[in-house]
């Protein structure tokens, strides 16, 4: 019996200990952070996480110090781990919004009004999460309406590219019908010459032989008279 109570008091003793440590941790990031000295504040917070993984606070703390080193993808990934984790609704509104804020910064527009809508759900009083969430509302239908007139800008140039293209091909159709109509007309022009030139000398073979076969027949005469 005593020994049992010696072991459940070992053990309480050494989750205190533990929890002790933990928040420790976080005390010292908490210094270095305030001093804006943001890389000893994130060793700080993952010595808690060691301790305890999901302390939401370190979590949280965490994701903050690297978001201010603007490693924003390890920032939101700790947000993430935070927000599965913690059961406050007020700290949970923090953490999404840090969340929007972070989407917001790189023009993630969508993601940020995610994240600022699940801030509201568990802080609606809040007007600075409000005001980013309307704010990214209408700077994503800006980017959305950019996005169309420059897809449309692009459909135009293309159209433009093709009607040039088809009036190249057009150009060059046009240009070998009229070189081989040309080559047809050469051609005809050709073989009306020979035509012409063999008819010529058909003629003159014609009046040769008429020639020919009247010289014969005076010359016959001229023998029947003698």
């Amino acid at each position: 019996m005593n020994r049992l109570l010696f072991l459940v008091l070992f053990a309480m003793t050494s989750l205190m200990s533990l929890a002790q440590a933990d928040r420790q941790f976080i005390r010292y990031g908490n210094r270095h952070f305030h001093q804006q000295n943001f890389v000893k504040a994130e060793a700080e917070y993952r010595k808690s996480l060691s301790v305890n993984p999901e302390n939401p606070q370190a979590l949280y703390n965490l994701g903050c110090a690297l978001m201010m080193q603007k490693k924003d993808s390890a920032a939101v990934q700790q947000f993430e781990k935070a927000a599965r984790v913690e059961k406050a609704r007020m700290r949970k509104a923090k953490i999404y919004h840090n969340i929007g804020y972070v989407c917001q910064s790189n023009k993630l527009y969508g993601d940020a009004i995610k994240a600022y809508k699940e801030s509201l759900r568990n802080n609606p009083s809040d007007d600075e999460t409000r005001y980013n969430l309307a704010l990214c509302k209408r700077l994503e239908k800006k980017n959305q309406n950019k996005n169309k007139n420059q897809n449309k800008k692009n459909q135009q140039n293309k159209d433009k590219e093709k009607k040039k293209e088809d009036n190249k091909k057009d150009q060059n159709q046009n240009k070998n019908d009229q070189q081989k109509q040309n080559s047809q007309e050469r051609m005809s022009k050709d073989n009306a010459e020979q035509l012409l030139n063999a008819a010529m000398q058909n003629e003159q073979q014609t009046q040769r032989r008429i020639k020919e076969a009247m010289r014969r027949q005076k010359s016959k005469k001229l023998d029947k008279n003698w």
